[in-house]
């Protein structure tokens, strides 16, 4: 009878989170389409359709290819990389928390950019393999220092936050450093935007979600046992080590990628795996459904700020630092009230 129940709760979950996974896919091709049609130059549906097809006139062609969509897509796929990079951590951790741009992977990345940027004078490819660089050391020097003794996952997202903060200390020091052109430009990368981005960041992040999200999806039923906490996991035959080690660098490369693509944009991957995980009322990780709501947040975020400051152009990353130091705050208290999921 104990089985049955909870087969049925089990059909249950799964049920509701391909719902809200249904749901949000929905939204954010309603959101996408908005974002195609809707600006100084508004377009029809089928004028967006034929261009993305390829059958457009020459201006809605240069709209839609050249100017609204790699960057559209740029959002979804950054969206989606962070929410699945916390989603992971988040899992691993047991810790609301656990999110790379709270623990350092994503400063991390930004300082290992901004020596490109400012010391080497290099590329976009050279700034962007920077920013992967820069991650896996972040997250190199917070593992070593959290695992020496065993996992603990308090232990990671503290150690995360000190190297956060002396990765937000060297980066402040290598802009004051710099030039006023190379200041500049590197104030102007760790703002976190999506503006101007071209199809050769579409293409990066595309590639890197098709490989890191199937690796971290195939790790998704140990990521689950190990929330239930490393005895039991290694009770139930997991290789915890392995599996936390392949799941830490999934989450690492995923944030490395999204911020490599857009800069360092805030707050996305710690919101979007709570908020899919309170909507599809799982204990589950829901990598693909968390996936699904970051790409939904970022993309609307951008069309928001594409409506609402049509002039000034303004980056996306200011708008998810607002809204999400409101949202951390709210956590923060929820956690200090003993209402918090890890707790």
């Amino acid at each position: 009878m104990l089985r049955t129940r909870r087969e049925g709760l089990a059909v249950r979950v799964r049920g509701r989170s391909i719902a809200v996974g249904g749901v949000a896919a929905v939204a954010l091709l309603a959101v996408m389409m908005l974002t195609l049609t809707t600006g100084e130059f508004e377009l029809s549906v089928d004028e967006v359709l034929l261009s993305v097809l390829g059958q457009g006139d020459g201006a809605a062609d240069f709209i839609v290819n050249t100017l609204r969509l790699p960057r559209l897509l740029t959002a979804v796929l950054v969206g989606a990389a962070l929410a699945a990079s916390g989603a992971i951590l988040q899992s691993l951790t047991r810790n609301p928390l656990g999110s790379p741009d709270i623990i350092g992977f994503t400063n991390g990345a930004s300082t290992g950019a901004l020596l490109v940027i400012i010391v080497v004078g290099g590329s976009m490819v050279e700034v962007s393999l920077g920013a992967l660089a820069g991650a896996v050391t972040a997250a190199l020097l917070i593992y070593l220092l959290a695992f020496t003794r065993g996992a603990q996952g308090l232990r990671f997202v503290l150690m995360g936050i000190g190297i956060n903060a002396l990765a937000v200390a060297l980066n402040s020091y290598l802009i004051t450093r710099a030039n006023l052109h190379d200041a500049l430009t590197a104030q102007s990368w760790l703002v976190g935007s999506v503006n101007s981005r071209g199809w050769e960041h579409v293409t990066a992040a595309a590639l890197a979600l098709a490989v890191l999200l199937p690796l971290a999806l195939y790790h998704a039923r140990p990521l689950a046992m190990m929330e239930l906490g490393e005895d039991s996991a290694k009770a139930l035959g997991v290789n915890v080590p392995r599996s936390r080690a392949a799941l830490i660098l999934a989450s690492v490369l995923l944030a490395a990628v999204a911020t490599a693509a857009a800069g360092p944009i805030t707050f996305v991957a710690l919101a979007a795996p709570q908020l899919a995980r309170t909507l599809t009322r799982s204990p589950a990780p829901g990598l693909v459904t968390s996936a699904l709501v970051g790409a939904l947040l970022l993309a609307a975020g951008d069309y928001a700020v594409q409506q609402l400051f049509p002039a000034s152009q303004l980056p996306v990353g200011t708008a998810t630092g607002c809204i999400g130091g409101l949202y951390l705050i709210w956590l923060l208290a929820s956690e200090w009230r003993g209402k918090g999921r890890y707790t």
